[in-house]
């Protein structure tokens, strides 16, 4: 088994309601056009060639599904695969964005378009519960004065089109 050049990071993100592990894989490979294998699934030997394994769990909150990707195309942009995902299960989504805020995350919605966000992260004992969703607005004295917010890719108050996003 060849497993697909992929980034350092994996790619995670939450989506804001039910979605069963099957629906998850489904939607990823049509996407993607390649085989999404669970991790627990078979052997790694095992995996079809370019597999991308993926982790779904059901956690609480706002954005109550937890999914994990390893193994990613390279070449892909997870926002635009993302976004593609989010009008295809008509869910929002959120994934971390480029700083190192841990409440700070990109909003997708299900048209694909993506805004800057934050949201109260509780670690429980199944992951983190993200609560509390809030738009990163210069408006908000803690996004106008903070540095991560202003050094962000997505800057506070920024609206992006999921064709525009890569």
């Amino acid at each position: 088994m060849a497993i697909a050049p992929f980034r350092a990071a994996l790619w995670n993100w939450s989506t804001d309601g039910p979605l069963v592990p099957g629906q998850v894989r489904a939607t990823l490979a049509s996407i993607l056009g390649r085989p999404v294998v669970a991790l627990d699934t078979v052997p790694a030997e095992q995996f079809p060639d370019g597999a991308v394994l993926c982790d779904v769990w059901q956690g609480a909150g706002e954005f109550p599904v937890g999914v994990d990707c390893y193994a990613v195309p390279a070449e892909l942009p997870e926002t635009l695969v993302l976004a593609a995902f989010a009008r295809r299960v008509r869910r929002r989504c959120v994934l971390p964005d480029d700083t190192l805020d841990p409440g700070r995350h990109l909003l997708v919605s299900p048209d694909g378009t993506l805004r800057p966000v934050h949201l109260d992260i509780e670690p429980t004992s199944y992951g983190d519960r993200r609560a509390n969703l809030r738009l990163c607005s210069l408006a908000d004295p803690g996004c106008h004065n903070g540095v991560s917010c202003g050094a962000s890719r997505w800057g506070p108050d920024s609206v992006v089109p999921a064709r525009r996003a890569a």
